[in-house]
């Protein structure tokens, strides 16, 4: 049992480092070992310790640009270098479950999960969905930047109006898997079709508030009253665009000033605490992004910073009860409830 003076584990639902390292190493842990600090990354094993990462959601992302089989097979490479993590180094081992983190756990070592990011990489094909979830994918966020064939993106133009017949298909074939629906990325229509569509718990893996900050990969109010009955998980990212307001109207194009600093622990913190006031404690957790992007805020500079932002919202009046949920609890029951 965890006690008061134990530090908080984080599973945290998105880091980049997959696709980051392809672009930096080609894969190659010799020629950066992430066993060794790699200040040119966000992440590697010595600030995982630190932080408390002891389980992550790996995205194995690959860009729109890379289209159909292309992106299938890249995909399947960003599963295999998660895979060579596992390999390489003793600390971490490769979960699915609930289970699977606890026993990782138990044995002190970091559980290694997979999500994939972008529907595009499965180029509208159900057997590819099956494929990628025999291989451990967890879950699939409908789209990325841009739409696919069957779902609209929250950065592209509306073109279906949300989800496609086809593209219910996909999410009732999603849940037969046990692959989670994620929401992050996707436009509010389509977060609306998908809840319709979903008997079992989504996801939202890296995305904030809207009502804090105004941008359209934030998830808006009417969506995040929806999240408590359908039993899913809102996870905060860290990244400025999203949780600045100043920051994503430069972004955006709506001003030509760009604030410094770009974002705080502070723009963060509100989030969360929106957050939980619209879904409930049950129903928040961390879903930082890091290694996704070039900037982070001042004070959650790479994951060695979790319990930084866990102090932050403790000194906000979070229980120790609500951190370990945040952190950990929470996801886990969504991974357990979509387990088949």
């Amino acid at each position: 049992m965890t006690t008061s003076s134990e530090p908080i584990r984080v599973l945290d639902g998105h880091n980049d480092l997959p696709w980051h390292h392809r672009e930096v190493a080609g894969y190659d842990l010799d020629v950066c070992d992430i066993a060794q600090p790699q200040t040119h990354l966000h992440t590697d094993l010595p600030r995982m310790r630190e932080g408390g990462l002891a389980a992550q959601l790996w995205s194995v992302w690959v860009p729109c640009s890379m289209e159909g089989e292309d992106a299938v097979a890249a995909t399947h490479e960003q599963i295999d270098f998660v895979g060579a993590l596992c390999d390489r180094y003793d600390e971490m081992v490769a979960a699915r479950t609930a289970a699977d983190v606890h026993a990782a756990w138990s044995e002190g070592r970091h559980a290694a999960l997979i999500g994939m990011e972008g529907g595009h990489s499965i180029n509208g094909s159900l057997d590819h969905l099956a494929d990628f979830a025999d291989r451990g994918a967890r879950y699939m966020t409908l789209t990325h930047n841009d739409n696919t064939q069957w779902a609209d993106s929250a950065t592209d133009k509306r073109v279906h109006g949300g989800l496609t017949d086809f593209g219910r298909e996909v999410v009732a074939r999603m849940n037969d898997l046990g692959v989670i629906v994620d929401l992050s990325h996707v436009s509010a229509e389509t977060m609306h079709h998908a809840l319709d569509a979903s008997w079992l718990p989504v996801m939202f893996s890296h995305s904030g508030a809207r009502a804090i900050c105004d941008h359209p990969r934030n998830v808006p109010d009417d969506v995040l009253e929806r999240i408590p009955a359908n039993g899913g998980i809102v996870m905060a990212n860290v990244v400025p665009k999203f949780v600045n307001q100043a920051r994503a109207d430069a972004s955006l194009g709506r001003t030509d000033v760009v604030p410094e600093p770009v974002a705080t622990i502070e723009h963060v913190v509100a989030h969360f605490e929106h957050l939980r006031e619209v879904v409930g404690i049950e129903h928040v957790g961390i879903g930082a992004d890091y290694d996704g992007v070039d900037e982070t805020p001042v004070g959650l500079e790479d994951v060695a910073s979790y319990p930084r932002l866990l102090a932050a919202l403790g000194e906000r009046g979070w229980s120790r009860a609500d951190l370990e949920a945040l952190a950990h609890g929470n996801v886990l029951r969504v991974l357990e409830a979509t387990q088949v």
